[in-house]
């Protein structure tokens, strides 16, 4: 039996909307993979620790109050300074203050280090399939290096 998928999920920053967290929680939890769920108001080092703690494979980030640009900053370099070398990094939400194509925002924060960048339009069951592809690349990427 393979190792489950386990995700660290919550809203960055100072963002504290929680219904948006709760539906992910549910839904990737549906989707059978392990979820750690901080919550709202989460900071980097949060969502660092609980990945170290838990042996986490990815971190889903949540931004729904349009600073997300400003709490996303940085988080891969830490994960790199803390072993998280290879961590899948994901990002959704409003990103952004004000209207501005998805495409400019995707690659601002592929750009800052994240594997995906989702709008809050994107099928969640097309985004469960997105990760757990990503889960087993990683994980054959890591088979090969041993």
């Amino acid at each position: 039996m393979s190792k489950p998928m386990t995700v660290v999920l919550g809203v960055i920053g100072s963002d504290c909307h929680s219904v948006g967290n709760t539906i992910l929680n549910v839904f990737f939890t549906e989707q059978g993979f392990k979820v750690v769920n901080l919550g709202v108001m989460v900071s980097q080092e949060e969502y660092i620790a609980a990945a170290i703690e838990t042996g986490a494979e990815a971190i889903l980030v949540s931004s729904l109050y349009g600073h997300g640009e400003i709490d996303c900053a940085g988080l891969r370099e830490k994960c790199i300074e803390q072993g998280l070398d290879d961590i899948i990094l994901y990002v959704g939400g409003n990103l952004v203050v004000g209207k501005t194509d998805y495409s400019l925002v995707e690659e601002k924060f592929k750009k800052m280090g994240y594997n995906r960048v989702f709008s809050p339009e994107f099928p969640l069951e097309d985004m469960a399939e997105l990760l757990r592809q990503d889960i087993r690349k990683r994980r054959q990427e890591r088979e090969n290096k041993d």
